[in-house]
């Protein structure tokens, strides 16, 4: 159940844009995770009023949750990956993104009318 939501003070890109990018991450999720990609879900919220550091420049807070754990190694690579990706994309620099990962317990996460 990995999950990726992107928080950005960038107004809305276009349609076609957004969703490439949620595509992008949701396979290098997977595979980062080593997780199907069937169970990943994406988000994305733009024009979100944010500060960081102080200014307004634009900004990205990402969340990544996932059942199981993520390790160091793993987390390190997703944050290069992610924040490479949302700059390519946005042009949200990476001294300009936060990342949160949150290992989830499989009965705190619902799906399909049960849990993991």
């Amino acid at each position: 159940m990995p999950l990726i939501k992107i928080q950005t003070s960038v107004d809305s890109p276009d349609r076609l844009r957004v969703e490439a990018l949620l595509k992008q991450l949701s396979a290098a999720l997977a595979k980062h995770l080593g997780k199907p990609e069937s169970y990943v879900m994406t988000a994305f919220e733009s024009g979100v009023s944010m500060t960081f550091a102080g200014t307004t420049d634009p900004t990205c807070y990402i969340e990544i949750k996932s059942v199981g754990s993520m390790s160091p190694t793993q987390t390190k690579a997703m944050s290069q990956d992610f924040c490479t990706q949302v700059h390519q994309s946005l042009g949200v620099p990476a001294n300009r993104t936060y990342i949160e990962f949150a290992d989830s317990k499989g009965a705190m996460w619902g799906w399909n009318s049960s849990t993991f």
